[in-house]
């Protein structure tokens, strides 16, 4: 469970903003695409959705663990969101989900991605509490949650786990952090408004974003066809759109940016 376990340090626990299951899928795909190591155009949405057409990867217990396979070789990568109310995924106990693990796996790291999903399986037949994990609040006793999990699971899934959360201090280095937890990650919401003549206004409260925003083309098409785009080290995601009338459309997006040198980035 060592990438769970980055994914907790790096702030990668996120509280997902929409309960509709291809939302999630999509949001936490382009949170995966975002990080800096991983290479430019790799569709992990695409590949997310369409293995989740053939394979429902909810293990039940309030947990779902989708994955993409990607070509190229580098580390295990995962995302996690947490659904305050729960996500209808067609879990086998049929019970909602609340906590979503994606998983990157390059062309390398497939036995240790199959070890991972193997050990957090036997962790949750063994020792989750599903009740508890239902009424959490806030997203710290959902990163506590899943950090004891690791923790007292070390007879589950080897004592390297227990010994590694000692040696770094998780617990305490994260109890830390603001209510959160991610320090390197910058979401802003947006709306982009598009006029009967393809151009775009963008609404926004961040600067950087809006300056970056007006001096980009081709916005209307981007949206449309893609449902997403990049733009210098922000990537723009399309949640919902309301067409009116003379051929208006009013886009709202979500804004993401992982910093690359997050300790020195005064963001």
């Amino acid at each position: 469970m060592h990438t769970l376990l980055d994914a907790l340090q790096e702030g990668r626990l996120i509280e997902l903003p929409d309960n509709d299951k291809n939302h999630v899928l999509q949001f936490l795909s382009h949170i995966l695409e975002a990080i800096p190591s991983v290479p430019n155009n790799t569709d992990v949405a695409g590949l997310v959705l369409k293995r989740e057409e053939s394979f429902n990867t909810a293990l039940g217990k309030g947990f779902a663990v989708p994955h993409a396979r990607v070509p190229f070789e580098g580390d295990l990568l995962c995302a996690v969101g947490w659904s305050p109310n729960g996500i209808d995924y067609g879990a086998p106990d049929n019970n909602p989900v609340h906590i979503v693990i994606m998983y990157l796996v390059p062309s390398n790291q497939r036995n240790q991605y199959l070890k991972e999903i193997s050990n957090i399986a036997k962790a949750l037949m063994e020792l989750h509490d599903e009740d508890k994990l239902k009424s959490f609040n806030d997203l710290n006793s959902v990163r506590n949650y899943l950090l004891d999990m690791i923790s007292t699971a070390k007879d589950v899934v080897g004592p390297e786990a227990r010994a590694r959360m000692i040696q770094l201090e998780v617990r305490e280095s994260i109890a830390k952090l603001p209510a959160q937890g991610l320090e390197n990650l910058l979401i802003e919401p947006l709306m982009i408004i598009i006029d009967g003549k393809g151009n775009h206004i963008t609404l926004t409260q961040n600067k950087e974003l809006l300056d970056e925003l007006d001096k980009a083309s081709n916005v209307s098409e981007l949206l449309s066809t893609n449902g997403f785009f990049e733009i210098s080290n922000w990537r723009i995601l399309k949640r919902s759109y309301t067409n009116y009338l003379g051929g208006r459309i009013s886009y709202d997006c979500i804004a993401i940016k992982i910093k690359k040198n997050f300790k020195n980035d005064s963001l």
